[in-house]
């Protein structure tokens, strides 16, 4: 589902809820931060990482797996947020 309205949704704020605090706040700051200026690739890419689990989103944002599918919007984002753990600048 495409989350594509010019403010980020409740519910999309809600699907940033994680299981780990450490996911909260990083994709929080990225949704806060980012979604406004973001285009429709990166807002559908950040939609499907929110569909994936908080161990495998850990082990991408981390460095110790690649995504499992080999996809490009999705590689951007992961590091786009990885470097994100320095400060959204």
């Amino acid at each position: 589902m495409s989350e594509q309205g010019p403010e980020p949704s409740a519910r999309l704020r809600w699907r940033c809820r994680r299981g780990m605090r450490e996911l909260d706040v990083l994709l929080g700051s990225w949704l806060e931060r980012r979604w406004l200026d973001a285009d429709t690739a990166r807002r559908d890419a950040f939609a499907a990482l929110l569909d994936c689990e908080d161990d495998e989103i850990w082990d991408w944002l981390t460095g110790h797996e690649p995504p499992r599918e080999r996809d490009p919007a999705l590689e951007a984002l992961i590091r786009e947020l990885r470097a994100g753990v320095n400060g959204f600048d």
